[in-house]
């Protein structure tokens, strides 16, 4: 057997394997979703109606099919809680991942400009949170912003304020939560795309008269730009469905689209329109997705 024939079948396999990955763990839960959205509630075990019985025959299988309907959909659509939940999600979803951005650009500039041999001790310090578990990160978050917590402390230790500001439970804390805990995605996609960009550019357009915040402007930043959408989606999209920072720090006012789905599953038993709102998510966020793809392909074709 030649070395290229031992060599092609890993390379087929290696080729295989995220289509096999994608269909094992996203088309086949999927679909079991999307089944589950088209059923009905039901007092049973699962507490949806109709269970598809492959051992009933074609008969019953086809009945079951015929009993699927679009009603889940329809609540979704028609009820308030569940719009305001969405538009709620991406409010807060657009916001957070614009101070993201305007938080996280700097400070990957600011790594990708330093010396080589600091540029892996700031890495690692933008990973280390990861090190520490997420939800023990966020009641850091709770002891921190309480009415005795340290920020309150410092504040009025500094005579910045004359009593304790009320942090927990207000959208303020939300957003900090947020912010700390998803800097580190859009920080280390911007580094990686402002590391391997050439100085010589920047300097040729300063050559050229460029003032410095033209050459930002003209050259760093539409360079950057692959960056920039790979923080905004890697951002956006896990906040949008978030649920523990919402639960935890925010009030209880208007709910969140991953909160809402929690309630629906868990405290409402309701699965049919849990997975309804469920999908109905996954098809918001395929927007920025193709977005994001339909950029990429025109700037290769420019290119």
């Amino acid at each position: 057997m030649s070395a290229r024939r031992i060599f092609a079948r890993p390379a087929r396999f290696a080729a295989i394997a995220p289509y096999v990955w994608m269909v094992l763990f996203f088309l086949v839960p999927f679909g079991f979703v999307l089944k589950i959205s088209l059923s009905q509630t039901a007092i049973a075990q699962p507490p949806y109606e109709p269970v598809f019985d492959l051992t009933a025959g074609w008969t019953a299988i086809r009945s079951a099919f015929a009993a699927l309907s679009i009603d889940n959909f329809r609540l979704i659509a028609s009820d308030d809680l569940y719009v305001f939940a969405y538009l709620r999600s991406l409010t807060v979803a657009v916001t957070a991942t614009v101070l993201l951005l305007v938080i996280g650009y700097p400070i990957a500039y600011g790594m990708a400009r330093l010396p080589k041999r600091w540029q892996a001790v700031a890495m690692v310090l933008v990973i280390v949170p990861f090190w520490t578990s997420f939800l023990i990160r966020i009641y850091a978050w709770i002891n921190i912003l309480q009415h005795d917590g340290l920020l309150n402390q410092i504040l009025l230790a500094l005579h910045l304020v004359s009593q304790p500001v009320v942090w927990l439970s207000t959208d303020t804390a939300m957003y900090i939560g947020i912010v700390y805990s998803y800097l580190p995605f859009m920080i280390l996609p911007l580094y990686a795309t402002l590391a391997k960009m050439e100085p010589a550019l920047e300097e040729a357009a300063s050559d050229l008269g460029a003032p410095p915040w033209q050459v930002f402007w003209l050259v760093t930043f539409p360079l950057s730009l692959p960056g920039v959408g790979a923080g905004v989606l890697l951002c956006f999209i896990p906040v949008v469905g978030e649920f523990v920072i919402p639960d935890l720090l925010a009030g209880s006012n208007s709910l969140m689209i991953g909160q809402t789905l929690w309630l629906e599953f868990f405290t409402n038993k309701d699965w049919p329109v849990a997975s309804a709102a469920a999908i109905v998510l996954l098809v918001v966020l395929l927007a920025p997705l193709l977005l994001y793809e339909r950029l990429q392909r025109r700037q290769l074709e420019e290119q």
